[in-house]
């Protein structure tokens, strides 16, 4: 199912932290988002899961528009930030609590984290510890994780990358990918590394001052040279 954004604004009192014409996400892309601070990337996320009433337009997924309807989020998976997760469970009751969510048993759950073992890299299970008491990078982990249990059709990320180490950098670049090419997935990742951005996605939409400004094919990886002139500027 293809994503449309059309005639999208959103302000704050002077401020206009978002203003898109119109901008198509066809299914099974994968979409980097990219952009300097305040440029507008948790703005667009937050309209389209609907966590923002839009001051003009709408997001469209697939037939639905998100304000009017919450049939989407039975396809979608997201995470954005800590307020996603809920700190004074454990991981594992916290991965549970989402599967029931979903209508998942626990078996169910324990399947299909195993699928993600490197990425946990024995960090996230098992600990007795609580959310809150976790690293930043081991907090982000479990949010994306969630994020995956219902296998959703369509994943949005804000910044997955940060607090993450290397390994669990190149750990999550491959997860992604191979989602995507086993599933035919959408999924919108974005970033302030161009490199991570530049070696997963498929399409990449650059974002200043709330406007949508470049709109680069990176089916190839050619898109890097063109982010990196002009973040250079």
């Amino acid at each position: 199912m293809d994503i449309t954004i059309d005639q999208l604004k959103k302000v704050y009192g002077t401020k206009v932290a978002l203003d898109i014409d119109h901008y198509t996400i066809r299914h099974g892309e994968i979409i980097g988002l990219v952009g300097n601070n305040g440029a507008g990337k948790t703005t667009l996320f937050r309209l389209m899961l609907d966590l923002l009433k839009a001051d003009n337009g709408f997001v469209r997924i697939g037939e639905t528009e998100v304000s009017s309807s919450e049939a989407w989020k039975e396809t979608t998976g997201a995470y954005l930030d800590e307020s996603f997760l809920i700190d004074y469970l454990t991981p594992e009751e916290y991965f549970y609590f989402v599967g029931r969510m979903c209508n998942l048993n626990r078996q169910t759950v324990d399947e299909r984290l195993a699928v993600y073992e490197r990425f946990m890299n024995d960090e996230i299970l098992g600990q007795k510890k609580l959310i809150r008491n976790l690293s930043a990078g081991n907090k982000q982990k479990i949010g994306i994780l969630a994020a995956l249990l219902n296998q959703p059709e369509l994943i949005i990320l804000d910044e997955p990358f940060n607090f993450l180490d290397p390994s669990s950098q190149s750990a999550l670049k491959q997860l992604l990918v191979a989602y995507n090419q086993s599933t035919g997935a959408t999924i919108l990742v974005s970033s302030h590394n161009l490199n991570h951005t530049t070696d997963i996605s498929t399409r990449i939409a650059l974002l200043e001052h709330g406007k949508l400004i470049r709109d680069l094919d990176n089916s190839d990886g050619s898109a890097g040279n063109e982010l990196e002139t002009y973040f250079a500027v």
